[in-house]
């Protein structure tokens, strides 16, 4: 008769469940509602303009169907083109990559506040005596652009001036033109050629 061997059995341990953390992000107070308009406050040309708008516009649609102001170009909406370009707070920037939410207590000039028809602008007299335009739709952001690149050098050379124009695109091609205009815009503006007062244009529409 074969001697069992012995079988050496295993106690097994308690399982021992942990509860389960609860994620602090996770709560079940519900989603705040989606905000899709503000009401937003921006000094445009001179004048406090007041409107509610919705989030995802952009600041160039604002300008240009809210208030009125046509003189801003929508191109490329890629930020390329420069055909947008306005002063935000004394900076050039394109409002098409901008929304006009962002805008908000910020301080807007567009092409309108240069001059009129009667009295232009100095830089807008260059441009028009240097054939420094033909179509005309890029025309605002270059002068936009213009205006505050001079009040930071006052005497350009040409290779500074087609640096800072750099990133406006023209199809008619007639940048030879516009960097000539932009040299005798200088001029005039060191000489002291009186410049008309910004004119307050445009209105929020609803």
């Amino acid at each position: 008769m074969k001697k069992r061997t012995g079988v050496v059995r295993r106690t097994t341990k308690a399982r021992v469940v942990t509860p389960r953390r609860r994620n602090p992000v996770r709560t079940d107070a519900a989603a705040p509602p989606l905000v899709t308009r503000k009401e937003i406050t921006v000094q445009v040309n001179g004048v406090a303009q007041t409107a509610e708008v919705e989030v995802r516009m952009t600041l160039v649609d604002f300008i240009r169907e809210r208030l009125g102001l046509t003189g801003t170009h929508v191109g490329c909406e890629h930020g390329v083109c420069g055909a947008c370009t306005i002063l935000l707070d004394g900076a050039p920037v394109r409002s098409c990559l901008m929304f006009a939410v962002q805008a908000a207590g910020q301080e807007i000039m567009t092409v309108e506040a240069l001059g009129t028809p009667d009295r232009l602008h100095p830089i807008q007299e260059a441009f028009r005596d240097h054939h420094g335009l033909q179509c005309g739709f890029c025309t605002p952001g270059f002068l936009m652009t213009t205006l505050a690149f001079l009040r930071e050098r006052p005497s350009p050379t040409a290779d500074e001036i087609r640096v800072a124009l750099a990133g406006h695109l023209c199809r008619c091609t007639v940048y030879q033109g516009i960097v000539e205009a932009v040299s005798d815009a200088a001029a005039r503006l060191r000489a002291g050629t009186p410049t008309p007062a910004p004119r307050a244009r445009g209105g929020a529409r609803e």
